[in-house]
């Protein structure tokens, strides 16, 4: 079939006021860069004319500046789903001039599929190749495109020239069936190969390619600082002296990992351990960190929705592709996070929270418990089916101003019934056989910091009554103090008693 060659500003033409759209790629990677720009200019146009314009835009996860930064500046979103992380487009959500709900990222494809939110009426899928049977080899992320793929009536391809065509291979395309009719995912190791190796589409649909040239433009993390490493550290403690006393297996798990500079630091001090075996990864997303481990041998396979490389990394990926070839695996986003698959394998999950509360809970989403950071991602995929579960967090930002150790989260994301160890610069906390008091000691001994431990020791002291002795109307003395005054050091429970 021979395809339609379009600029993206015709591409953008496509697109009508109200239109629910699906992208591909699972934060920047694999997600389009010029159509959506382009898009973003017409819809500046039609405001400009008096005329309506907003659409609904659904993704794997986060994006970049280049779909949800110019989209928002240009206030064209009307709904947003599932995760972001672009500060224009966190305004827009926290001033209400965007709807945005936020979603377990393993449960997005099958909510659409069965039309929780509508039809898709345009898929904009970024891509390496194309063929003329539809056969798509994707480009470094994947997201939940397979599911608006199939649910579009139209589809927008990005051909970009940047991307390899050696990248097939690299993508494992599987889609479950929808309950009751599903089966077990046939995925018994990380390294297991169960999909497509392309996305294949109706060549029909395919309304325009738009050829571009771009890579990901992912922002380089800033070097670990000395709270990240002292984390970093304290996290690689911890599993070597769970390796060390045999409740890990001798080939050890695989690991999951967040993003940012934590994560990094984690990762590198991995890499350094020489009393932990090389390891696998079952993951949503793999950074810098995991390129350099494979280099080194330590890590020798990762399953992952996405390459968040920046680009210089990505550069050194497509130049020794062949070696990295069979030791990456891109899957759609509801096999990256499966909790089923999660919990077969018995993936070790290390994720990062605002704040963390005294009886093990944890926030990850709200600031201060009303403003939207990002999301919950899929934070909450791993760490309910985790082998083990390790949330970390610096113990106060803001140079103390603020204590990330607090003694209820303003926001519950992850109750302490999912939370089995929490670290910071301080030290571990290991709550598993633990009742809520004995929690909250191990939790202010070993993860507060020492200029806020006598503020929650007196909370824990207020306490008299039930399992969990929390004081309701003191619960929140330290955020109405940083709200009141700016420093949550000025905590005064005999305000609320």
């Amino acid at each position: 079939m021979a395809y339609n060659y379009i600029t993206a500003e015709e591409a953008a033409e496509i697109i009508n006021n109200g239109d629910t759209i699906g992208l591909s790629g699972f934060t920047a990677p694999g997600t389009p860069k010029f159509v959506t720009e382009a898009l973003a200019k017409k819809a500046e146009r039609e405001h400009a004319e008096g005329r309506p314009f907003k659409v609904n835009m659904f993704t794997g996860a986060s994006t970049s500046d280049h779909v949800d930064g110019v989209l928002a500046r240009a206030n064209a979103y009307n709904m947003r789903a599932p995760y972001q992380n672009v500060p224009d487009l966190r305004k827009r959500i926290n001033s209400h001039d965007c709807h945005y709900f936020d979603r377990h990222l393993s449960e997005m494809a099958q909510e659409m599929r069965y039309g929780t939110y509508g039809d898709v009426d345009v898929a904009i899928i970024e891509a390496a190749d194309i063929n003329e049977k539809g056969e798509i080899v994707l480009g470094c992320g994947v997201g939940n495109v397979p599911t608006y793929a199939m649910m579009a009536k139209k589809i927008i391809i990005e051909l970009n020239d940047k991307l390899p065509k050696s990248l097939l291979g690299m993508h494992d395309i599987y889609m479950p069936l929808d309950p009751p009719y599903r089966r077990e995912i046939p995925i018994y190791a990380a390294n297991d190969r169960v999909g497509s190796p392309v996305l294949k589409v109706d060549p029909a649909k395919v309304v325009g390619i738009v050829r571009t040239s771009s890579y990901d433009c992912v922002k380089p993390f800033s070097a670990p600082d000395e709270v990240s490493k002292q984390i970093g550290a304290n996290v690689v403690r911890f599993l070597v002296s769970e390796y060390k006393a045999g409740r890990l297996p001798k080939e050890f798990l695989p690991l999951q990992s967040g993003v940012g500079n934590v994560a990094n630091a984690v990762l590198y001090d991995l890499g350094e351990s020489k009393e932990l075996p090389p390891f696998m990864m079952y993951t949503e997303v793999i950074q810098d960190a995991v390129l350099a481990l494979m280099q080194k041998g330590k890590c020798t396979f990762a399953s992952t929705c996405s390459m968040t490389f920046t680009d210089a990394t990505e550069e050194i990926l497509f130049a020794d592709i062949n070696f990295f070839h069979d030791k990456i695996l891109m899957r759609p986003a509801e096999i990256s996070n499966n909790p089923e698959v999660i919990r077969r394998i018995g993936v070790i999950a290390m994720n990062t929270a605002l704040e963390a509360d005294l009886f093990g809970s944890v926030n990850s989403t709200h600031v201060l418990g009303t403003k939207m950071m990002n999301g919950i991602g899929g934070s909450g995929d791993f760490t309910r089916n985790a082998y083990l579960s390790i949330f970390s967090c610096p113990s106060v930002s803001k140079g103390g101003l603020i204590s990330n150790i607090v003694p209820m989260v303003a926001h519950p994301d992850h109750s302490e019934h999912s939370v089995d160890i929490l670290v910071t610069d301080q030290g571990i906390a290991d709550l598993r056989h633990k009742d809520p008091v004995e929690r909250a000691n191990a939790i202010i001994d070993n993860c507060a910091h020492p200029m806020y431990r006598e503020l929650l020791r007196d909370y824990l002291r207020l306490g008299t009554q039930g399992q969990t002795p929390h004081t309701l109307r003191a619960a929140f003395a330290f955020h109405n103090a940083f709200s009141d005054t700016g420093d949550m050091r000025n905590a005064d429970y005999a305000k609320y008693m």
